[in-house]
């Protein structure tokens, strides 16, 4: 794969079908992986990192998208 776009809080809500608030409250509570990247204090995460922690939510084992 090797997708090395950057996401937001907000890619990563429109990915899951969530939104962005939540997302961050998955990061507050260490559900999120870490930030791949900061940028001026954003955290920014590469597109295989968030499928990677996707498709390992227990929610979505073995859901293809």
């Amino acid at each position: 794969m090797n997708d090395r776009r950057l996401w937001s809080y907000k890619d990563i809500a429109a990915h899951i079908r969530v939104q962005p608030d939540t997302v961050r409250s998955y990061r507050k509570h260490g559900l999120l992986p870490p930030p791949d990247h900061v940028e001026g204090g954003k955290p920014y995460w590469y597109a295989d990192t968030v499928r990677a922690w996707v498709a390992s939510r227990p929610s979505n084992r073995g859901r293809k998208d």
